[in-house]
């Protein structure tokens, strides 16, 4: 070592580096040194990590040699010239002898395996033919090189199965080629490996040859690792002639090597029968693994049902990798079998029993097997084959069908009307939450401590999709099997009160009622083709359902709630058989009616029951669609009837009109356009009235006066919150049963029904919304009472929202839901009661402008855009992040989508310069904040917060994240092909060097290209340039995403067009700016596209303007050569994705390696010290003494 001092240099920083005991200043020199000497001469970096790696060097310090010699052959092997590549493979193969002592450290013979296999990987498949020889040679020596072997062997088909950009094209294609012709030489060598170490690890086990027989398991794990990296490409056909399929299958009884086997079957059985196979040989292999695993499988569910108490947690994790594989078997090679009915039958009875299993992680991946092969069926199949009572003939092994007929039936043919009702069954009682008030012995329910799995809401949405599956196959059977499950959780219906276990069943059970009735009544199912007999029997279960449900007489709150949820899911039943929908609404109104209105109530549940009957009366007018419309009259009546006694609260009277306006939506626009006078009249006469808006809407202390009358300032709410759901009600009626915002375009000469109501809606609203955000802005802030400053920071529920703890929140520190505002809250504070109201109506009377932009030509016709101005912009330098947030998403980008382009001057330019220039400022001052102090300064005010400073600073940084992605939003937007139709793509403009008269003048594209008119607008368009530019730095991905598409609209005007300070721009700023984007990690996930927006300004620039190539010759590693090489590869192709290849390689080289967005996309085929290791807690084999003080042999012999 004396002998090199570079050697011994790199040596001693590396020991600096890994000593805790360095002081900071040492460990940071030595990293920079070994950065540069990674960095440096390419055959010096060789030259001094293989001397760093030899056996007389302390082992931490051979690691890190192994790890620079595989960044130089990932990074910089073409450096070399071809005879010294042949001498470095030679020094590593070389190496191989060196780490084969039975003493040697596991994690320095994987470093040696992986890279070796790097070594072959770059030199191709010549290097390989000459290596098997010799590696079968040293596969003979002992288990300790078997291993090694077989760690060689697992590592190089690393970039077939892992995606890597720099293997596309010839190199992956001659790499696969390689090991698929050496495939008869590798598999055999495997399953022999396989075989002879398995049988010597049992002898030497017998003889207590401890240390042996670890070393024969430990080569025998190594071997099912490799198995595993073939069974992913290598042709299943020949997976089973050379023995493997048999070899891992006998493994499965063992319990140290069953979980390495059976990822092998589980990689295997995610794969389809390929188009150029043989379909006998293939469907021979798979069948034998669907015997193996059935076999394995039936011993699991055979002793679990015996004995569950004698299974333990391994044996668990064991049974549920058999389920997840038997599950991808099934979905995606059930074909297979399909001619061997009884094989059949028997594994969809084994996938029934996983289905009803009490172990949940089980029941779960049951679940999916289920929904797979019950949606096989095509919708006519399952048309024809909906019936009362039909029996599977499945368990039979002879159908009269020929195996092809048998395929094309697909699974369905198999599935009996009992496993249906098993499954429906089963489904039902899922349905509810592991819970406190939710807890059975029988049946474990989901909990969040399933890991690895969905949360439980897609979890139960997983389960409703089932149930659904099945309804739409055999309505009969889920419509007597829900109902069965209703009158069990039912229970005694005379009780006045229930528990909370109780109704967590009745809710459930609504939610597959829910299902059921929708699936058959919602489309899902041709009632015209089912016979009359079953038709019959449905209608008269759930006739028989809805009687017993009006003749309920609940009258406790909960109860309330769940009776008005049972009533709305049966509204698509009430369409088909519109005679009881009379019986429906007198029910609701009864059961409205039952509930006192009580200020008192702390709980508030008697309001919050009389809320949610009032939003069933929504969901029912939604579902029944036209069979309400004979009752809209005695709705009306009794509406006015409840209003005039005074038993109908203003929210309350809201969610009955919106109802309202969903029935009309049935019945056509002329009635639609008469239901909404109606229902806006009163509203109008109040709105329009100068007196209040004089009172309170003249200046900002105006609302300090409203605040002091509670009824008026909540009316005020209520008639903006009621203008937000007109909007959303009406117009064209869409097809789902989903309420989305209004059509913006209908047939030609349709007139939006709220068209006419807009020019006296707005003003007003417009007012409010500004006095609301003059609140913030001086000198009224500073006069303000203390209760309205307090009322001016965030809720409890926005706090919890940025912290990600929603599911944390009591119920009484949820917002208040829409028609709990009514009035001041018994016990409630006047600061919350105005702080509910103004994020209330903010919300509201913002929804309320972007739903009417979506309008289009009514909205930008009725009103200034300068009033609109005024009132969003004016404040708009004090405005909260939140609140910033909010009006751009909900306001600003409609408005930018919908302008017409003959009034984007009055509007757009106006909105879109105050925007822009206070966003740029406010986002680079937060960002420069974060960034070099650790902390975001934003203007929000967050309120009283218990818990830690990093809770505010964690929230900080979100209101941040959310205003800088939502800006980038508005930028996505203005590039957005529909509003730059005029914008010839790059392929259109063709050569960069064509003639300076086919450049267009920006002015000729700014009436059909809004970035394009943006750019004319100099205001507006410096602040959005500066975002662009900027956000590279900013550490947000999905900001960056946004951008992007705005980049490139920059990109092609700068092509074609002659504006020569946008050309400079992008070929400078911009370029500059996305390569140093390309240096932040988080970038990594759109590197692709980064990489794109790169090529495009060169290639289309570079001709025109000088800066590309200045830019490129600025950064630290590029020469002259370099970029002159790059140009000839560019000229010596015209496809966009070798050029896009070409760059990204430039790149690299220029910067050292220093761009982490494309580093961390190579680091995905990075070689790790790691293998794929057992999941349970038994030994682990092949690593080292410290991690393993014994071999675990009672894993060795037979479970």
């Amino acid at each position: 070592m004396a002998a090199d001092p570079a050697a011994a240099a790199a040596a001693a920083a590396i020991s600096a580096v890994m000593d805790w005991r360095s002081s900071p200043d040492a460990r940071a020199a030595a990293f920079a040194y070994l950065e540069s000497l990674k960095n440096g001469d390419v055959r010096g970096l060789a030259s001094t990590s293989f001397l760093l790696v030899r056996k007389d060097q302390a082992p931490e310090i051979r690691l890190h040699g192994f790890k620079m010699l595989q960044h130089m052959v990932r990074l910089r092997w073409e450096e070399l010239s071809a005879t010294e590549r042949n001498e470095f493979a030679n020094l590593t193969i070389s190496l191989i002898s060196e780490v084969v002592g039975p003493h040697e450290e596991w994690a320095l013979k994987s470093q040696t395996a992986g890279l070796v296999a790097e070594v072959v990987r770059r030199e191709g498949v010549a290097l390989l033919n000459t290596l098997l020889p010799s590696i079968v040679s040293l596969s003979n020596s002992g288990p300790i090189e078997a291993e090694l072997v077989a760690m060689i062997l697992r590592w190089l088909p690393e970039d077939i199965t892992v995606h890597n950009e720099d293997l596309e094209g010839d190199r992956r294609r001659s790499l696969l080629r390689g090991l698929t012709e050496a495939l008869p030489h590798i598999l055999p060598l495997l399953y022999s490996l396989l075989e002879k170490h398995f049988i010597a690890a049992l002898n030497e086990h017998t003889k207590q040859q401890m240390d042996l027989a670890k070393q024969h398991a430990g080569t025998v794990t190594a071997v099912l690792n490799a198995v595993n990296a073939y069974a992913e490409w290598a042709p299943v056909t020949d997976l089973a002639k050379y023995g493997l399929i048999h070899g891992c299958g006998s493994l499965l009884s063992y319990s140290d090597f069953r979980l390495h086997a059976c990822e092998f079957f589980k990689v295997i059985c995610q794969r389809k029968r390929p188009v150029d196979v043989a379909v006998a040989e293939y469907d021979a292999a798979i069948c034998n693994i669907f015997q193996v695993l059935m076999n394995i499988s039936q011993q699991f569910l055979t002793r679990s049902g015996m004995q569950p108490s004698a299974i333990d947690e391994s044996e668990y994790e064991f049974a549920t990798c058999i389920c997840e594989t038997m599950v991808a078997l099934g979905s995606s090679n059930m074909q297979c079998i399909l001619a061997d009915g009884a094989k059949t039958f028997q594994f969809l009875q084994q996938m029934l029993e996983y289905y009803k299993h009490y172990k949940a992680a089980l029941h779960f991946q049951s679940l999916l097997f289920w929904l797979v092969v019950l949606r096989e069926p095509s919708k006519a199949k399952s048309v024809a084959r909906v019936s009362g009572d039909n029996s599977a003939a499945g368990h039979s092994t002879s159908t009269g069908d020929s195996s092809t007929e048998k395929e094309k039936k697909g699974v369905s043919v198999f599935v009996t009307d009992e496993i249906y009702r098993t499954i429906l069954d089963v489904s039902f009682k899922k349905m509810l939450k592991n819970s406190a008030s939710a807890s059975s012995g029988l049946v474990e329910l989901w909990s969040e401590e399933l890991e690895g799995k969905s949360d439980f809401s897609n979890y139960r949405t997983k389960l409703l999709d089932l149930i659904k599956v099945i309804a739409s196959q055999r309505p009969l059977i889920a419509a007597a099997s829900v109902v069965q499950r209703i009158n069990v959780v039912f229970g005694d219906t005379n009780q006045a009160t229930k528990s909370s276990q109780d109704l967590d069943a009745m809710e459930g059970a609504q939610l597959g009622l829910e299902a059921v009735v929708s699936a058959i009544f919602d489309g899902s199912v041709d009632l015209g083709k089912i016979d009359q007999e079953t038709k019959s029997q449905i209608h008269k279960i759930f006739e028989g359902l809805l009687q017993q449900l009006l003749s309920l007489k609940w009258t406790e709150p909960g109860l309330a709630v769940i009776h008005g949820h049972y009533l709305d899911a049966l509204g698509p039943f009430l369409r088909y058989y519109p005679d009881a929908v009379g019986s429906v609404v007198n029910k609701l109104f009864e059961l409205l009616t039952s509930l006192p209105i009580t200020f008192q109530d702390p709980s508030n549940s008697s309001r919050l029951a009389r809320l949610q009957i009032c939003s069933s009366f929504i969901r029912i007018s939604r579902a029944a669609d036209k069979a309400l419309l004979p009752h809209m009259k005695n709705i009306a009546d009794t509406m006015a009837y409840l209003q005039g006694e005074g038993r109908l609260l203003r929210g309350e009277h809201n969610h009955l009109c919106e109802a309202f306006l969903v029935m009309a939506s049935s019945a056509g626009v002329q009635q639609q356009q008469e239901v909404l006078a109606w229902l806006l009249e009163p509203h109008s006469k109040m709105w329009t009235q100068m007196e209040w808006q004089t009172a309170f809407l003249s200046d900002p202390s105006g609302l300090t006066n409203m605040f002091a009358d509670s009824q008026f300032m909540w009316s005020i709410y209520h008639t903006v919150t009621f203008f937000e759901k007109t909007l959303k009600r009406s117009g064209t009626k869409k097809p789902t049963a989903t309420p989305q915002a209004p059509t913006t375009t209908s047939a030609p000469g349709y007139l939006h029904p709220m068209s006419s109501h807009l020019p006296w809606i707005m003003p007003p609203l417009l007012r409010l919304l500004r006095c609301i955000h003059a609140l913030w802005a001086e000198p009224f802030a500073q006069s303000q009472t203390g209760e309205i400053k307090a009322a001016k920071s965030m809720t409890v529920a926005e706090q919890a929202s940025l912290l990600g703890e929603t599911g944390k929140l009591a119920k009484s520190q949820v917002a208040p839901a829409d028609g709990l505002l009514d009035a001041q809250r018994e016990g409630e504070s006047k600061e919350n009661n105005i702080r509910n109201w103004l994020r209330g109506v903010r919300d509201s009377g913002y929804n309320v402008l972007g739903l009417a932009a979506t309008l289009g030509e009514p909205l930008f016709r009725c009103i200034e855009g300068s009033s609109v101005t005024l009132a969003l912009m004016e404040n708009v330098q004090v405005m909260e992040f939140r609140h910033l947030r909010q009006l751009i998403h909900l306001v600003i980008i409609p408005l930018v989508k919908y302008c017409p382009a003959d009034l984007w001057q009055v509007w757009l330019v106006n909105l879109l310069q105050p925007l822009f220039v206070h966003c740029q400022q406010a986002l680079h001052y937060s960002w420069s904040s974060l960034l070099h102090e650790g902390r975001a300064k934003v203007p929000d005010s967050i309120g009283n917060l218990s818990g830690s400073e990093l809770k505010v600073e964690v929230m900080e940084e979100k209101l941040l994240r959310d205003l800088t992605r939502e800006v980038c939003s508005v930028l996505w937007v203005l590039a957005s092909p529909g509003l730059n139709s005029g914008l010839p793509s790059l392929e259109q403009l063709g050569p960069s060097n064509r003639m300076d008269s086919s450049f267009r003048d920006l002015e000729s594209l700014a009436s059909s290209s809004l970035t394009g008119f943006l750019m004319l607008h100099i205001g507006a368009a410096l602040p959005a340039l500066r975002i662009s530019v900027e956000v590279f730095s900013w550490t947000d991905s999905e900001a960056v995403t946004k951008v992007i598409s705005f980049c490139g609209a920059l990109i092609h005007l700068a092509v074609a067009t002659n504006q020569a300070e946008l050309r400079q721009f992008v070929a400078k700023d911009l370029f500059s700016s996305i390569i140093q984007g390309l240096s932040v990690e988080s970038n990594s996930i759109m590197s692709a596209e980064l990489v794109g927006l790169c090529r495009e300004i060169y290639v289309y620039l570079s001709d025109r303007d000088p800066a590309p190539k200045q830019v490129l010759l600025s950064l630290p590693h590029i020469k002259q050569e370099d970029l002159l090489a790059f140009d000839d590869s560019l000229s010596k192709t015209a496809s966009p994705k070798e050029q896009k290849q070409h760059m990204r390689s430039l790149l690299l080289l220029a910067t050292g390696n220093k761009l982490r967005a494309l580093a961390a996309q190579k680091a995905t085929n990075v070689i790790t010290n790691v293998t794929t290791r057992n999941r349970s807690s038994t030994a682990h084999y092949g690593s080292s003494a410290e991690e393993d003080g014994h071999i675990g042999l009672a894993a060795i012999s037979q479970t």
